[in-house]
């Protein structure tokens, strides 16, 4: 079962994903709002995958990232972008993330991209 820490400013968006990753795949371990919050959970979890929203207050998606990459270059982020923020979703592929879902998702993509996501790391 995979341990997810899942990043997003929104409540609700940070609700849907937790719904939808469930056990047996999924364990969700933590959530954070912003990106200084996602480096603190990153480092104290220690989750084997990230789910990270783009656009944040306090510290952007792409640059608690980096920071994440930086302390373990073997961690699997996806970034969740919302439609128009492509700059930001091929930037952030570019400095590391594995994959991104594109908002509004559905359920079975969102499992489908994090499994192909830890598959990838993992081979």
């Amino acid at each position: 079962m995979a341990r997810v820490l899942i990043v997003d400013d929104a409540p609700f968006m940070r609700g849907m994903l937790r719904d939808i990753l469930l056990p047996p795949d999924f364990e969700v371990v933590g959530e954070a709002e912003h990106g200084v919050e996602a480096v603190e959970k990153f480092r104290q979890l220690k989750p084997d995958l990230v789910t990270m929203d783009v656009v944040m207050r306090d510290k952007s998606g792409l640059e608690a990232m980096r920071e994440i990459m930086e302390a373990d270059p073997k961690a699997i982020v996806v970034m969740c972008s919302a439609l128009g923020h492509d700059a930001l979703v091929t930037e952030a592929l570019e400095t590391g993330a594995v994959d991104f879902i594109v908002k509004p998702f559905r359920a079975e993509d969102v499992r489908a991209i994090l499994k192909r996501a830890l598959a990838q790391r993992q081979s």
